[in-house]
């Protein structure tokens, strides 16, 4: 043992000495990396308010910064968390760049030590070295769980950020941009929009390049919020800076005049964008048809869709829906009927958009053979009708005094795995009522209430009432089960929530994708991640895939806990599959 502290102090020794040799031959060669440092510091010093990148030569930390190194090559990570208490700021930037040839070992001192230390306070700098270091080693999700809790730090400015994200490269230049655009992209999706924008500002100011792709990030986020005129404002700066524009640009302006109602402005601006090489595609044209129709403006429309094929484009199912839509709204039902045939004819399928379309219309004019027309063609096209279908056709019925009728669809709803919301619940109550049947109106109220009663935190009742369906031999649903089993982990009764779902289970009814969203979402809520994670398996591996709901929570779960890499992983997966998220960030 003291042999090896003997060569652990000699092998110390040799490693000042080198770095002493390496600092007087710096200062002899002005061009080296190492006098840019110190040069750094000098400056520093005469700037006081200026915070230090690294300064680690002739400061007590310098001995602590090589212990910190030599531990890490050497792979001592046990050795490592003992100096966790006597970490800061300045110290984890030093240490970075000491590792900066080595990626793996900038990453293992991150990992190991730094990340582990909960309540340490980091600066910007700091932060921003780490951040470099995930960039470089393309841990991007990480990288941007860093920006987040950077600018979400109390009293830092805009400009100390962009500062800090500038200076922390260790010499490695190549990772600014990248990081930039992360930056830009942090920040939309945590909704600071005006802060993003301020810090596109800043860096422009300061010559440093944005990418168009982080541009437009900011300018979906400005105008989907509706700040049609910061939009412009940001697009005429990127226009001036000299960035390539693409066809994302355009379809985000073409779509920020459509809110704003400016159709006029259209034209013009679509030949500016073609002067910069950038041509209309077929999104241009189904947000300007889409906007048209809402606006009802049907035969500019049209217009636009019949100049489709000048530009070689094809309507598509997305342009036959916002004209059927269009013509419904304007009450021109029979046209509305020929559009679809027109869209069979050349090949489209339509989907639940178009039926409902037709069918909603078709019920407000109360004409019920028409309405089942509609609904058996789209059954027999294999298109899956949902609660609006249902609630359409319940209504008209009921309303028409064909109570048995709406039953049927209700019935029929339920076996599509569709939960009854409160609206088609009421409707068939004043149906009965209508009928003079109170009984079976109350009979409706009871099982409306029965979903209610988890809602409302009774899930006691609930348990009771579905025991005694299986006392008279009422074979619950998924819909009572997954009901009863959300009211149960609401109040944080896991042990009976499970025993219930084992009932269903021995009932020959596996648990679906609510029943498992259920489950994640009560974990999520009692911050048992790693639980929640284990269900998410489970349902994979029983062929249930992911859905909304199943991201929404994990990603929840994981902000609620603090876990934000791998809320950011989650965010990234939803994303990939094609989810619209709620962008918690």
């Amino acid at each position: 043992m003291e042999l090896f502290l003997l060569n652990q102090k000699h092998t110390l020794a040799i490693l000042r000495t080198r770095e002493r040799y390496n600092f007087i031959t710096s200062l002899l060669n002005p061009a080296s990396k190492f006098s840019f440092r110190c040069l750094q510091t000098i400056e520093t010093s005469q700037n006081p308010y200026k915070e230090p990148f690294s300064s680690a030569t002739n400061r007590p930390d310098s001995l602590l910064v090589e212990k910190i190194v030599f531990n890490l090559k050497h792979g001592n990570v046990n050795s490592l968390l003992s100096y966790q208490l006597r970490l800061n700021p300045s110290v984890i930037v030093d240490v970075l760049c000491r590792c900066n040839g080595d990626l793996q070992l900038g990453q293992r001192f991150i990992d190991s030590l730094v990340l582990k230390g909960t309540n340490f306070k980091h600066s910007s700098v700091s932060l921003s070295a780490m951040i470099h270091v995930f960039v470089r080693s393309r841990r991007l999700s990480d990288a941007q769980a860093l920006i987040l809790r950077m600018i979400r730090r109390s009293g830092v400015s805009r400009v100390e950020v962009v500062e800090a994200l500038v200076s922390s490269t260790c010499g490695n230049c190549g990772t600014k941009n990248l990081v930039f655009d992360l930056l830009i992209r942090t920040y939309v999706q945590a909704r600071k929009l005006r802060e993003g924008t301020e810090a596109f500002r800043i860096l422009r100011s300061k010559a440093y390049f944005v990418s168009i792709n982080a541009c437009n990030s900011l300018l979906g986020g400005l105008v989907k919020i509706g700040w049609i005129e910061l939009a412009w404002e940001v697009h005429r700066e990127i226009v001036k800076s000299g960035i390539e524009l693409n066809v994302y640009t355009l379809n985000i302006m073409v779509n920020a005049l459509c809110k704003d109602g400016k159709f006029g402005d259209v034209k013009s601006f679509l030949s500016e964008m073609e002067g910069n090489g950038v041509y209309a595609d077929m999104v241009t044209y189904n947000t300007l048809i889409g906007a048209y129709c809402r606006e009802g403006l049907l035969e500019e429309a049209f217009e636009i869709m019949n100049s489709m094929a000048d530009k070689g484009l094809k309507p598509s199912l997305f342009t036959y829906n916002a004209i059927i839509n269009g013509l419904c709204k304007k009450g021109r039902y029979a046209r509305a009927k020929e559009i679809l045939i027109e869209m069979l004819n050349v090949g489209l399928s339509p989907d639940t958009t178009t039926y409902n379309t037709l069918l909603v219309e078709s019920c407000r004019r109360d004409n019920l053979s028409e309405a089942e027309q509609i609904f058996g063609e789209m059954l027999r096209q294999g298109v899956a009708p949902d609660l609006v279908s249902f609630s359409s056709l319940i209504a008209v019925f009921s309303r028409s005094r064909h109570l048995d009728q709406a039953l049927v669809y209700f019935r029929d709803m339920k076996k599509f795995g569709l939960v009854p919301d409160n609206v088609i619940y009421t409707v068939l109550m004043h149906g009965y009522c209508r009928n003079g049947n109170v009984l079976e109106a109350l009979k409706i109220r009871d099982e409306m209430l029965e979903q209610g009663y988890c809602r409302s935190g009774d899930s006691s009742k609930a348990d009771e009432f579905l025991g005694r369906m299986i006392a008279k031999g009422v074979a619950p649903d998924h819909i009572s089960y997954n009901t009863l089993i959300n009211g149960l982990l609401r109040e944080d009764n896991t042990d009976k929530a499970f025993l219930w779902i084992n009932k269903m289970e021995k009932d020959g009814l596996l648990p679906d994708i609510i029943t498992y969203n259920v489950v994640m979402n009560g974990f999520c809520r009692q911050g048992r991640m790693q639980e929640a994670e284990l269900v998410l398996r489970k349902m994979i591996e029983k062929g249930i895939n992911p859905d909304r709901s199943t991201y929404t929570a994990l990603i929840n779960g994981h902000v609620t806990q603090d876990n934000l890499n791998e809320a950011f992983r989650f965010h990234d997966e939803m994303l990939q599959r094609g989810f619209v998220p709620d962008d918690v960030f």
